[in-house]
């Protein structure tokens, strides 16, 4: 474990936390549609809100740019150590949910986390079945339900029993995606208490 309190692997963190910071949806918004998407819809600094408030284009802009800087977060660290790069993408998912840039109100890293599964999966474990299972069990999970926040929610649960199974003696990887996992809940939490409540949004283009 010594090798996570290292200066190169802290340096790592800082770098995925400030990167995955960077609030696209606000940034899109300002800057070419003069609106602040934090005070309409959810509030919440995703692509899904982003594209209720913003349009479809300015939506798949932003879940573009939020799995584009995990990606290059995980991407750049897994240079200096495969190992510390599922850390690094989990800091930048913080950083995504709790931007320094914002007052530390973002989003709810559903574009995140499957940037975190395409950028672990390339270059964490150099496996893209790390990627493929969890996106299996979200497709399936949206078709049949038609909700985003519970496909979303389950998917990373997926993605951590796949990981754990695969990774079962590399302790530091399976914690790293537990806390991914938890964090994706508990941004979901009022969606939770939605679900169980029956009115919780559902997609129509399916």
């Amino acid at each position: 474990m010594e090798e996570f309190f290292s200066i190169p692997a802290l340096v790592c963190l800082l770098f995925g936390y400030l990167l995955g910071s960077i609030p696209f949806a606000l940034v899109i918004g300002k800057v070419f549609y003069k609106t602040d998407v934090r005070n309409f819809g959810s509030g919440n600094l995703g692509g899904t809100n982003a594209g209720r408030v913003l349009g479809a284009k300015a939506g798949a802009a932003v879940i573009a740019c939020d799995i584009l800087k995990v990606i290059v977060a995980i991407a750049i660290s897994s240079l200096l150590d495969p190992g510390i790069s599922i850390w690094t993408g989990l800091a930048a998912a913080i950083g995504h949910c709790y931007p320094i840039f914002a007052h530390f109100k973002g989003g709810k890293a559903v574009a995140t986390m499957f940037g975190f599964l395409l950028a672990t999966s390339i270059f964490t474990f150099q496996n893209l079945w790390y990627l493929i299972v969890p996106l299996i069990a979200f497709i399936l999970l949206l078709v049949i339900f038609k909700m985003v926040s519970l496909s979303s929610m389950i998917a990373a649960v997926v993605s951590s029993i796949f990981i754990t199974y695969m990774q079962w003696e590399n302790f530091p990887i399976i914690i790293a995606s537990w806390l991914m996992t938890l964090l994706i809940i508990y941004r979901h939490r009022v969606n939770i208490q939605k679900i169980m409540h029956g009115n919780e949004n559902k997609i129509t283009w399916l």
